[in-house]
């Protein structure tokens, strides 16, 4: 093999492009914008030193930056002109890099150097395998996968913030649970609806039942009693004054307007995650507690099962290994997981782990037994140990192929 090797330090507006010989000597160094265009003329540029110097291998690298590299990656696949040589493409963890540059002494920070570094490490051949680069089934159902998550992580985060105003309105109310569900229908509109804690604990009772039972849509089995749980809470409440409340009002107001938004875009998600599903095999719903959501985030993480040779590496993947802690004769029993990993497949795990917890006997009697073994962060060191089980039965049905019978 007589290869070229490509190092690219991509950004948002330019990518900085390295041509290293196989020696490790440079040949050129040179930026191009990160377009179409700029990637064309990259090409080019590589094909005449492929051609001059009668290589036959081009090996091309770059760091994982978010989605500035995405399009680069696609082009260099899809792109014809280097279709004739041995192309390999491959994304490098940033912290590999970096680890890879603290061997070298004093060198700046630039995006040049950047790009030699990245270079250099390829042709050290600290490179595990190639970039993945799966079907494009599944980076579409990534995408809708990646951005539901992110829209509970928002929708998590605003519930947060709305706690924390709605205490200044309802300070006892949000102590005590006067609702089972804090953000139902009937509870926004009491926070909505009635202007202050004052006007909340005056209110006549019997007036305030009806409006309980009509916006509950007389769902409440005894409203009676929840109208004076929600009266004696506001009683009990701080009072605020005049235009602080209203302030408070319009934060809230608006909180619930964006809630209701990031939970109406989840569920477009949800129909678009189903609908795209329909295109990819999936045996992961055949497990009771696993519907299509949680199997697409889980799929259009892993792609092709085939890349993992074992489930252990498929458990490295997505964080779920723990770390060894050993010196000499001593071997520590309490060991943290990796830092690493890819945390969509990891999101998604978590909660087939959990929602199999509720639905399978099995996993739910592992679950409790592992929390059982420890007095410290047993709810998150169960759950982490059902997933890893978890990530193991994946595994193996998508391995096989075969559709999931639980143990009788």
């Amino acid at each position: 093999m007589n290869p070229l090797y490509v190092g690219i330090d991509v950004s948002s507006k330019s990518n900085v492009v390295y041509l290293m010989l196989p020696d490790g000597k440079k040949h050129s160094n040179f930026s191009v914008p990160n377009s179409q265009d700029g990637s064309t003329q990259m090409i080019k540029r590589i094909l005449s030193v492929l051609t001059s110097h009668s290589f036959d291998t081009v090996i091309i690298g770059l760091e994982a930056t978010s989605v500035y590299g995405d399009n680069l990656v696609y082009f260099l696949r899809e792109d014809a002109i280097l279709a004739p040589y041995n192309r390999k493409i491959h994304v490098l963890n940033p912290k590999q890099v970096k680890k890879f540059k603290d061997s070298y002494n004093d060198l700046p920070k630039n995006d040049y150097i950047d790009s030699f570094i990245i270079a250099d490490c390829l042709r050290f051949g600290r490179i595990n395998n190639e970039v993945y680069v799966s079907d494009y089934r599944y980076k579409a159902l990534q995408n809708l996968t990646r951005a539901r998550f992110y829209a509970v992580q928002n929708l998590t985060k605003e519930k947060r913030r709305f706690i924390n105003v709605l205490f200044k309105k309802y300070s006892t109310m949000t102590q005590e649970k006067v609702f089972s569900n804090t953000f139902s229908t009937t509870a926004f509109a009491v926070y909505q609806e009635i202007e202050s804690a004052e006007a909340l604990a005056n209110m006549d009772l019997q007036e305030l039942t009806d409006f309980i039972i009509e916006k509950g849509k007389n769902r409440f089995p005894d409203p009676d009693a929840v109208a004076k749980a929600i009266q004696k809470a506001a009683r009990s409440s701080y009072r605020l004054p005049k235009t602080v409340n209203d302030s408070v009002n319009q934060v809230l107001s608006i909180s619930i307007t964006s809630m209701k938004a990031l939970e109406s875009q989840i569920k477009e998600f949800d129909k678009a995650i189903e609908a795209e599903m329909q295109l990819l095999p999936n045996v992961l719903t055949s497990i009771h507690g696993i519907g299509p959501v949680i199997s697409a985030g889980i799929i259009a993480e892993i792609g092709d099962i085939n890349r993992f040779p074992n489930q252990a590496k498929l458990g490295k993947y997505a964080g779920l290994a723990w770390k060894q802690h050993q010196s000499g004769n001593f071997d520590s029993e309490h060991t943290r997981l990796i830092q690493s990993g890819n945390r969509f497949l990891k999101y998604y795990l978590y909660k087939g782990a959990f929602s199999l917890v509720r639905c399978d006997t099995e996993y739910s009697n592992f679950y409790h037994s592992k929390y059982k073994e420890v007095n410290r962060f047993q709810h998150k060191r169960a759950l982490a140990l059902t997933a890893r089980k978890f990530t193991r039965l994946v595994f193996r049905l998508l391995k096989d192929n075969r559709l999931y019978r639980a143990a009788e």
